[in-house]
């Protein structure tokens, strides 16, 4: 998960700004001059962004001039991408996908849900485990 510190505002004035909210109608990033002028304009439903707050999801890439829905996933980073990020594998300053096992969100799909589920399975039981550690600790004491 990255920082808010890392998504910057979506003006191109103020495209170096650090967002503090998000338009969900509008799929935009916004600093604090872009949200108080679109709060002025809109009766849009605005996210905040929050200092502790790591990540709101909003299926668009936050890699800087992308402004595409998330569409592929990267089985090697294990990271969502979008298409621009896909199609410019080959390019240097985009390369980071270059040698990468690339699918489409909606044929993993199920996979992460079989493998989340099978993850909960596994926390049940030590969880379970665990317990019944504490509990025999309890009756040694």
């Amino acid at each position: 998960m990255e920082d808010n510190a890392h998504i910057k505002c979506s003006s191109k004035i103020h495209q170096d700004i650090n967002t503090n909210s998000y338009c969900q109608e509008c799929r935009l990033y916004m600093c604090e001059k872009c949200q108080k002028m679109h709060q002025e304009l809109y009766n849009h439903n605005q996210l905040i962004i929050n200092e502790n707050q790591n990540e709101i999801f909003t299926g668009i890439c936050t890699e800087k001039n992308h402004v595409n829905y998330l569409d592929s996933f990267c089985k090697t980073h294990n990271k969502l991408c979008c298409l621009v990020c896909i199609s410019n594998i080959n390019k240097a300053e985009y390369g980071q996908h270059k040698d990468c096992d690339i699918c489409i969100i909606e044929d993993i799909k199920e996979e992460k849900k079989a493998k989340f589920k099978e993850n909960i399975k596994e926390f049940e039981n030590l969880s379970n485990s665990v317990t019944q550690s504490i509990n025999r600790l309890k009756k040694n004491f």
